[in-house]
């Protein structure tokens, strides 16, 4: 018989203990003791978190991909025969992101090996699979039971991709998280978090509050940039960045007043 916690916030039932029987440990612990990844707070709070819906809005240069897959690997190696899909605007992003998974699962004795399906997987012996994917509503359908998905630069992928990924969650009630540098006041990125109440636990990680970002470099680019594009990039900040004819205050008080707007 198979013995595990019930996890309250994702409704799955969690193992207590991992490959071959070792005692499960915590994100973080999995991170420092078994890949050598020595989290910082915020990056602890993520590879610990329980949530069932989460939002990372973090600086450049941050360490996120990093942190995507040792949380990856994580609940791979700890929860036998899950399924990890890691999404990505682009076919370089998921293979830099398979590159890290795979050096940590070489640190856990585990040779880099696909899973026959797809060309951008890693296959454990316990059965479990991470598959990056590219981000093209096309070609990301055909999953399902999936017990992760973790988004990258979700800020730029389609919402037309994000659409067709949230149903592969349903019948193995997975979790999702979405991580990213912001990228304007648009998408399902900035509708998550400025508007997607008590769902989501979110996190913020600004460049100030990174030990690995010096100030002088902060300033150097505060002048290099300009106001607006470090706002965004370093400071965590959804800044209209003037793509749109109109910025989205503007269009969301149009469609919101009673009387229409005349042009």
């Amino acid at each position: 018989m198979w013995f595990g916690t019930f996890n309250r916030l994702s409704g799955r039932i969690a193992p207590e203990s991992g490959q071959d029987g070792e005692p499960r440990l915590r994100g973080r612990e999995f991170a420092l003791e078994r890949l050598g990844f020595a989290a910082d707070e915020k990056q602890a709070a993520v590879l610990d978190s329980t949530a069932r819906r989460g939002i990372l809005n973090c600086t450049r240069q941050w360490g996120k991909s990093t942190l995507l897959a040792a949380k990856a690997v994580h609940r791979a190696w700890t929860e036998p025969g899950s399924l990890v899909l890691v999404a990505s605007p682009s076919v370089r992003q998921s293979a830099e992101f398979l590159r890290k998974a795979a050096g940590f699962l070489r640190r856990l004795g585990v040779k880099r090996k696909g899973d026959g399906d797809n060309a951008a997987s890693l296959a454990l012996p316990n059965g479990s699979r991470i598959v990056g994917l590219p981000g093209t509503e096309a070609t990301v359908r055909g999953f399902s039971a999936v017990s992760l998905l973790l988004i990258d630069e979700a800020a730029r992928v389609q919402d037309a991709v994000y659409k067709s990924l949230r149903p592969m969650l349903a019948v193995g009630n997975g979790d999702l998280w979405l991580m990213s540098t912001p990228w304007g006041q648009r998408g399902f990125f900035y509708d998550a978090w400025t508007n997607g109440g008590d769902l989501w636990e979110r996190h913020s990680a600004p460049a100030t509050e990174c030990a690995r970002i010096s100030a002088g470099f902060l300033e150097e680019e505060r002048r290099e940039l300009g106001k607006t594009w470090f706002a965004q990039e370093y400071l965590c900040e959804f800044v209209d960045n003037g793509t749109g004819w109109f910025g989205r205050g503007v269009v969301e008080e149009a469609l919101s007043g009673d009387d229409p707007l005349w042009l």
